[in-house]
């Protein structure tokens, strides 16, 4: 395999996902990674033995049902969730909710459970064992993506607990949106810490909201279209407590920079209800406007329990610029010290790296979210 561009990160391993890599968000238990897949080839998850980091063999991959996908995963002990949700565009039949699966057999996940959604389903969530999950949903009578979050105590029957959405989304309640019309507002997913919730939600950007059993109230929003003149997409909040400051990226939609700038912002969170930003990323250097397909952020590693755990080096995906690593412990001066470009598999026009996972040994796990599969990486110097 050849690699377009590499800094601090040597290719140790990689799985096409048997000629299926459409590979989306992962987990690690142990030896096992669970992958999720966009459904362009009537898959679900697949679950990769990775004990050897330079040949990942596929043991498991389980389908998914007609004109759905199913493309996120959490893992917390032997419960995997996945996400069910229509697929952009399909027709119907699909499959909408939330599927629990039992991984005490780490290679041979079972079915357990499954909440249904009347509406279009779920698309990311936020599970780390506690009592409740949070995800962001459609569901009939709204419009767009809004935030729900379900009990799971009892991992076989899942229950909805609570609503949170932007006011002017439900619109069989007689709401009406009460934005201007052009702007996208839709929650991609919150990171919880602790009784906070920090999300993206499209173009109102970064919502921080305090949590009460399972319950969401807004503390604050920050949203910046106007600064950019355009859809912003915010995708991501990810707290960095020690420093007070909460990252966010905002996720390209277009291929060929078609859009307005999509950029990684940093917030200073110190006053919670107000928040203040105080940098940004750099920006990776270099034709990729040209190249075909995405560039722009994406995904975070998320620092969730039981993987790499870093306040201070942060790895994420950049689609056609591949993975990118970068050292923020000096807020005022954020540098990227580590890069991955690997090239397109046949037939693609460039790479689009969608997501990564870290593990506690510092292996990095990376996804192409149309047919490249899966590579393991490794850092060979910290870059600082």
């Amino acid at each position: 395999m050849k690699i377009l561009e590499s800094r601090n990160i040597e290719l140790l391993g990689h799985s096409d996902l048997n000629g299926k890599g459409d590979g989306m968000q992962m987990m690690l238990k142990g030896d096992y990674l669970y992958v999720g897949h966009m459904g362009y080839n009537g898959l679900g998850t697949s679950v990769l033995d990775v004990s050897n980091p330079q040949d990942p063999r596929v043991v498991r991959q389980i389908p998914i049902p007609e004109n759905t996908h199913s493309h996120k995963v959490q893992l917390a002990g032997d419960i995997l969730l996945v996400n069910h949700e229509q697929q952009l565009h399909a027709g119907s039949p699909y499959s909408a909710g939330l599927a629990v699966y039992d991984v005490s057999k780490p290679a041979d996940p079972t079915q357990i459970g499954f909440l249904p959604i009347k509406g279009q389903g779920i698309h990311r969530l936020w599970w780390t064992g506690d009592k409740y999950t949070y995800f962001s949903v459609r569901e009939e009578g709204y419009q767009g993506r809004f935030l729900m979050t379900a009990d799971m105590s009892d991992p076989a029957s899942p229950k909805i607990v609570s609503r949170w959405w932007y006011p002017g989304q439900w619109l069989a309640g007689g709401e009406k949106p009460t934005w201007e019309e052009g702007p996208t507002l839709r929650a991609h997913h919150v990171i919880v810490k602790g009784n906070r919730a920090y999300g993206g939600y499209g173009d109102a950007g970064m919502l921080i909201f305090a949590i009460d059993d399972g319950n969401l109230s807004l503390i604050s929003e920050r949203n910046w279209v106007a600064e950019v003149g355009g859809s912003t997409q915010t995708h991501t909040g990810l707290p960095l407590l020690s420093h007070n400051l909460v990252v966010t990226t905002d996720e390209s939609l277009k291929d060929n920079c078609q859009e307005a700038k999509k950029d990684v912002r940093v917030f200073d969170i110190s006053d919670e209800r107000n928040p203040r930003q105080v940098a940004m990323f750099p920006v990776p250097q270099g034709d990729y406007c040209q190249r075909g397909g995405r560039f722009g952020p994406h995904n975070l590693h998320e620092n969730r329990p039981e993987s790499y755990i870093s306040e201070d080096i942060l790895y994420l995906t950049y689609f056609n610029a591949g993975l990118r690593v970068y050292d923020v412990s000096e807020p005022a001066n954020i540098r990227e010290i580590a890069s991955f470009v690997p090239e397109p598999p046949p037939g693609q026009k460039a790479i689009q790296i969608n997501d990564v996972y870290v593990a506690r040994d510092g292996l990095i796990y990376v996804t192409d979210r149309l047919a490249g599969g899966v590579y393991v990486l490794r850092m060979t110097q910290n870059g600082v």
